[in-house]
């Protein structure tokens, strides 16, 4: 184990963890570890962190042992240049995490990005899944989506590597757009969405994973068709219904993939767990 000193502009009311690291082969991974129980492994996507699940870490970690990480790049992680930054990359390095926690009959939670990341991980692992609980994501091929055409053609220009790298727009600009109601990002929940990534450098794993939006839709595909090995498993669709980013017709594709799937439709943005965490809690006990 490898310990770092707290960035000091992390609200410890806001996040009042114990930061832990491990050290993987790609890098230095962050990672939270609370309570005891059954394991509830909690995965994000972009640009966030773990600090996206911090409601759900303070609440669910009273009955069960609450896991949260940071993909490398994002977070408290370590920011390799040099670091593909993939999905499948990202994928391997939480295979590897899994592994060397040795971490058994996991309740996984994935969004965004993190929901072919985490899945794919599982694939590997489905004998170490025991729940999958799914945020607004995806599985399968993306690149003959006209939306994602459009802007897997701005991210690969320079005019979008000046946006990400220059300007921060991901964690500045996308995530205000990603709520449906403006006032559930307050000025101190932004900064800490803002803040992990001070520099250019600090925004390279940024760019990567959005160029896999399109860049990685084989690799989404061949996970898909994989998809039977989580089909035995109890699962859990929360659904934000006013995302811009992921539509409701994405949900209609999990229908048809997973038609035994628990599904709540909530009234919200792509950001389900900051703008209804307290329903979403409920929700995931009830589950579980």
């Amino acid at each position: 184990m490898v310990q770092k000193e707290i960035p000091t502009w992390i609200d410890s009311s806001l996040f009042p963890f114990t930061s832990k690291y491990l050290q993987l082969q790609s890098g230095n991974m962050h990672y939270i570890d609370e309570g005891k129980g059954k394991t509830i492994l909690f995965v994000h996507g972009i640009p966030t962190w773990s600090f996206l699940y911090r409601h759900f870490v303070k609440d669910l970690s009273k009955k069960y042992r609450c896991i949260a990480i940071d993909h490398l790049g994002f977070g408290l992680s370590d920011k390799p240049h040099a670091f593909q930054g993939t999905p499948e990359a990202h994928a391997q390095n939480l295979a590897e995490f899994i592994n060397k926690l040795d971490l058994k009959k996991i309740i996984l939670v994935v969004h965004d990005f993190g929901g072919p990341i985490g899945l794919g991980s599982a694939l590997e692992n489905s004998e170490r899944i025991d729940k999958v609980i799914l945020f607004n994501s995806w599985l399968w091929a993306t690149k003959e989506e006209k939306a994602v055409q459009k802007s897997d053609k701005l991210i690969n220009s320079a005019l979008g590597r000046f946006l990400y790298l220059t300007l921060n727009f991901s964690p500045k600009f996308l995530l205000k757009m990603g709520f449906a109601d403006k006032k559930n990002l307050s000025k101190s929940i932004h900064k800490h969405c803002i803040k992990p990534f001070p520099n250019k450098k600090s925004r390279i794993q940024l760019l990567n994973l959005a160029k896999s939006l399109a860049g990685s839709s084989d690799w989404y595909a061949i996970q898909q068709k994989n998809l039977n090995k989580l089909a035995d498993k109890d699962w859990l669709i929360l659904w934000g219904t006013k995302d811009k980013f992921i539509p409701v017709k994405y949900l209609d594709r999990w229908r048809q993939l997973l038609p035994k799937a628990k599904i709540q439709e909530l009234p919200c943005g792509h950001f389900v767990q900051e703008e209804m965490p307290k329903k979403c809690i409920e929700i995931i006990q009830n589950f579980i």
